[in-house]
């Protein structure tokens, strides 16, 4: 069984909904959990710390351990706070899952500057502020694991969402530069885009909403928060039962040499399509360099 003993997790927007789950979870199979909301609306009004407490109860009455805070992830000073508590309650700092959000939605015509900015905040800055403090210390310790919520919205796009989806989409950008500078000191980091009835999306889901149980998405978290997962650099679509893997891929496309055709023209371009937009024969990249070792050998062949 793959269990969290000895590990801290420290998850964000864990007052209900998906981080709720993931809390839970991670809690009983061993960890100690600092259950971060600051319990604002779906919208990122107000405050209400009751909704991190229910959860540190309801964790301590299944006899885990966990404490909770009611930090902002959309401040530096808020990411720095919830990782001193957890140094300071429980002496280190193993897992992340950035999973706090909120919603704005409008569609980009009528999007106001400030919806932007507040998304912006607690989905892409809020992630930077949480994890930069962690990842120091799990860098320290030669071990870590971060989980970021990315969304379908971001990765494939949803009507009304530019600012929700270019955050989410941002949080992919993060992962895949935090992937190589962990890769060293044993700091995997990966990526969700969850479907499941939260209050953010339970209007938006109709009569699948019923079969979309956040708990289904948790076990995925779970297993990329754990000792035995070596992936990283992953993004998995989760939820009703269904895990998968989402890709960027690099087609074969075409080439022409610089040496030997003269540079290429919009004529080649538009002459091409089809080749450029073949899918056979292409490679999935693991970072910006794999796409200079395609390029290269044709360059100097």
């Amino acid at each position: 069984m793959i269990g969290f003993e000895d590990r801290v997790a420290i998850v964000t927007g864990a007052g209900g909904g998906l981080g709720r789950e993931h809390a839970k979870l991670l809690a009983a199979r061993g960890a100690a959990v600092v259950v971060n909301d600051v319990g604002g609306s779906v919208h990122g009004e107000g405050s209400d710390a009751s909704a991190a407490d229910h959860v540190v109860a309801e964790i301590v009455a299944d006899g885990g351990v966990a404490v909770a805070d009611y930090s902002s992830v959309a401040t530096p000073e808020g990411g720095e706070a919830m990782v001193q508590r957890a140094l300071d309650e429980f002496g280190r700092i193993d897992i992340v899952v950035n999973n706090a959000g909120i919603l704005r939605d409008r569609s980009f015509a009528n999007l106001e500057w400030e919806d932007l900015r507040s998304v912006l905040a607690v989905h892409l800055e809020g992630a930077f502020y949480v994890t930069r403090p962690a990842f120091r210390k799990m860098k320290e310790q030669g071990y870590g694991r971060i989980v970021f919520t990315s969304s379908g919205s971001g990765l494939f796009g949803n009507f009304g969402q530019s600012n929700y989806g270019a955050a989410k989409a941002g949080l992919i950008g993060l992962m895949n530069v935090l992937k190589l500078e962990g890769a060293k000191y044993g700091i995997k980091v990966n990526a969700i885009a969850p479907i499941a009835r939260t209050r953010m999306t339970e209007e938006l889901l109709g009569e699948m909403a019923d079969k979309l149980e956040p708990k289904a998405v948790a076990p995925a978290v779970g297993y990329l928060c754990s000792e035995a997962c070596e992936l990283t650099g992953e993004i998995w679509s989760v939820g009703g039962g269904s895990v998968s893997r989402i890709f960027i891929g690099l087609c074969d496309g075409y080439f022409k040499h610089p040496d030997e055709g003269g540079l290429l023209t919009i004529e080649d371009v538009a002459e091409h399509l089809s080749d450029i937009r073949d899918e056979d024969g292409y490679i999935v990249p693991f970072s910006a360099q794999d796409e200079f070792a395609k390029l290269g050998p044709r360059l100097f062949s």
